[in-house]
């Protein structure tokens, strides 16, 4: 019996698993993501197809990118009245007798 396998070398297969193991759930973890957070993924992958994934990608940055149109314009108004505040200093209340 050879070492040899209809798809390639013991090593090629050992190389093969090694790979494998890479992409599990304990890598991910390693690299800061959760189990929760792969096994979303995982989900996420199995059913939605890759067009619809995109789809969700460009319709969260269109999230992100209203936010901050709304976000700058709650900027610009607490600015405006900052402004408008120190354009009219305080009045001071003289008393008179």
């Amino acid at each position: 019996m050879t070492d040899q396998s209809p798809n390639g070398s013991a090593s090629d297969l050992e190389s093969r698993i090694a790979a494998l193991e890479r992409k599990s759930w304990r890598s991910t973890v390693d690299d800061s993501r959760s189990g929760m957070e792969t096994a979303f993924w995982a989900m996420l992958h199995a059913l939605f197809p890759e067009e619809a994934r995109k789809h969700l990608k460009v319709a969260g940055r269109e999230q992100l990118l209203a936010a901050r149109v709304y976000l700058d314009r709650w900027i610009e108004r607490l600015e405006e009245a900052e402004e408008k505040r120190a354009a009219d200093p305080p009045h001071e209340k003289i008393e008179i007798e």
